[in-house]
């Protein structure tokens, strides 16, 4: 894998004419398997042998991951999705009331007012820069997810900017070890200093109601474990117990899961749009719908590409190739969106009616069985909103570079440009 990132189709083309499941090596020589084909994904994320816990991957037990190792957050950070069985269903739970279809839908008219504003304020750049150029990932598909999730976690808007960075360096696979265990003590510390002020005074907000959780059930602990004389009964009051490094890792996966993948949902999508004029004036005129431009999006250029972990509990096999046990596996999730024998041979053209409905929503972009995105109903009404706006208000906003000028993140988890130049037209 090439810590440097880049587009991946080309190279997802090609590994795909080979077989579904390819063996790839990771940063520091680790080796790996990628699960790239529509259906080996499907069976492989949904498969009962296969686990996301750290204790399954063989390297990390053997002491051949290294402090420093650029994915190696993804693979011990304590939350969701590094959790299996009781463990990730009491963390899932925990989460899971504010991300019900009701309480997103109330998210709404928030929404629409926070894309407003960045569109009001990306008007005004726009008209004080040489040539109108501006930077919509900057001004607009960064600030809109990232302030709902900092919202909805009770995030101070002194932290934001600095958590964007911060996540931003968690998913390069291209950082040094020592930029690397920075990023990672920062985080911690920012992490801390969020939950000290929502401890110091709590809100209507998640992260308040996960302190709530983690302060009762550690004293139901401690009061059970005085009860010395019944044996039987100790720390039994303390199983749903939310530790501080679950709390943390909780609250890491969220901003970092709730706006990155967002950002470049909403960025995937302009770039997909303004290159296919066509499809864009289907939207206009009222012949597609907004929703669908989402999810061939979402199909067509994933906003992750390989996303780290999962391992096989034993030796199993996919799509006629072994993935022998503790084998750390990539999910191909931009690999699986044009795969020929699920999407059709033309699964490489972006087409807003050219599909049966049901198969806008048949890509796994996010994710698939227990660790199904928790997020995913609010992404799709951040990113419906974002784009029914914009090019509501701007129909001929232009990209102002070559898709190939356009700078890759430095990632092969993440999938999008760094910087969108656009005119508004």
């Amino acid at each position: 894998m090439d810590p440097a990132g880049g587009c991946p189709h080309a190279t997802n083309a090609a590994l795909l004419t080979e077989g579904a499941v390819a063996r790839v090596v990771l940063p520091g020589g680790i080796p790996a398997m990628a699960v790239l084909g529509h259906e080996a994904l499907k069976e492989f994320t949904g498969h009962p042998d296969v686990a996301k816990g750290p204790e399954h991957f063989t390297a990390l037990w053997e002491g051949r991951i290294p402090d420093g190792w650029p994915l190696k957050t993804f693979a011990t950070v304590r939350g969701m999705t590094t959790a299996d069985g009781a463990d990730h269903r009491r963390l899932r739970s925990l989460v899971s009331t504010a991300f019900t279809a009701r309480r997103v839908e109330a998210l709404r008219p928030r929404i629409e007012e926070l894309t407003d504003e960045l569109l009001d304020g990306m008007a005004a750049a726009a008209a004080g820069a040489s040539g109108g150029v501006v930077d919509l990932r900057a001004r607009f598909a960064l600030p809109l997810p990232m302030n709902v999730i900092s919202e909805l976690l009770g995030v101070d808007a002194e932290f934001r900017d600095r958590l964007h960075v911060l996540s931003t360096d968690l998913v390069r696979t291209d950082i040094g070890p020592e930029e690397a265990m920075a990023a990672n003590r920062e985080m911690v510390a920012m992490l801390g200093a969020v939950v000290a002020s929502r401890r110091a005074e709590p809100g209507d907000d998640l992260t308040s109601a996960l302190i709530a959780v983690r302060t009762e059930a550690a004293e139901a602990a401690e009061a059970t474990e005085a009860l010395e004389t019944d044996p039987d009964t100790a720390g039994r009051a303390g199983t749903d117990r939310l530790s501080e490094s679950e709390l943390l890792g909780t609250l890491l996966l969220m901003i970092v899961a709730g706006h990155e993948t967002t950002l470049n949902l909403i960025t995937n999508a302009v770039r997909a749009l303004c290159a296919h004029r066509e499809q864009l004036d289907l939207l206009l005129a009222g012949r597609a719908d907004w929703a669908d431009a989402v999810e061939e999006t979402l199909r067509w250029d994933s906003p992750v590409s390989y996303f780290p972990f999962r391992y096989p509990t034993r030796d199993l096999t996919v799509a006629g190739t072994l993935i022998p046990r503790g084998t750390p596996v990539l999910a191909g999730y931009s690999a699986a969106g044009r795969d020929p024998s699920a999407h059709g041979p033309d699964a490489d053209r972006f087409t807003l009616t050219g599909r049966p409905s049901s198969a806008m929503t048949r890509h796994l972009s996010l994710g698939h069985g227990v660790h199904y995105c928790l997020g995913a109903p609010l992404a799709r009404l951040e990113t419906t909103i974002a784009l029914r706006r914009l090019f509501t208000r701007f129909p001929h906003l232009k990209v102002a570079a070559e898709e190939a000028e356009l700078p890759r993140q430095r990632s092969f988890v993440g999938n999008s440009v760094r910087e969108l130049p656009v005119t508004l037209g």
